[in-house]
């Protein structure tokens, strides 16, 4: 892949979605792993102790409750699923961003697939919690799918063109 800086700017967004995938890849594999490491009773005392002042304040306190009801469903068991989620995620999607930068064709239509099965998921979450932070996900990685099967005709066709040149 060529300089961020360089190309139309459909390359440049692609270029930059897939770098904030990677990213997000990246952050995901290292929560993961450090969910695995901390004890979910120590988590949970801790949000009580950060959230205790303003929900002494606003006990409906919107972003309170919702931190608050996470962590009391981490404790309760959530801890290895959200590991597994996490690293299965960041793994798969570190992968694909690392070839997608080495230009593998292989990786594009992988990288929509993975994607579109994490939509599917999303969009189910969604329908469950109405979390604004998952419809922004689904809707971004929505972008970057579209993104990624421009960019992959782009590749797809350049190569069919240079194997020609190579034939003759």
């Amino acid at each position: 892949m060529r300089n961020f800086r360089m190309g139309s700017l459909l390359d440049r967004s692609f270029r930059l979605s897939i770098a904030l995938k990677g990213l997000d890849a990246l952050l995901e594999t290292i929560g993961g792993i450090a969910l695995l490491a901390i004890n979910p009773q120590t988590l949970n005392r801790g949000v009580l102790t950060l959230l205790h002042q303003e929900l002494s304040e606003d006990p409906q306190d919107f972003i309170a409750t919702h931190l608050l009801h996470a962590s009391q469903s981490f404790a309760a068991g959530g801890k290895y699923f959200a590991s597994w989620y996490l690293l299965s995620h960041g793994a798969v999607k570190l992968v694909l961003v690392v070839e997608l930068f080495r230009n593998k064709l292989w990786a594009y239509p992988f990288m929509i697939v993975m994607l579109s099965g994490f939509v599917c998921y999303q969009v189910y979450r969604f329908a469950l919690t109405h979390s604004l932070m998952m419809l922004f996900l689904t809707l971004f990685d929505l972008l970057v799918i579209l993104l990624t099967w421009l960019e992959y005709r782009k590749q797809k066709t350049l190569h069919q063109s240079q194997s020609r040149r190579g034939a003759l």
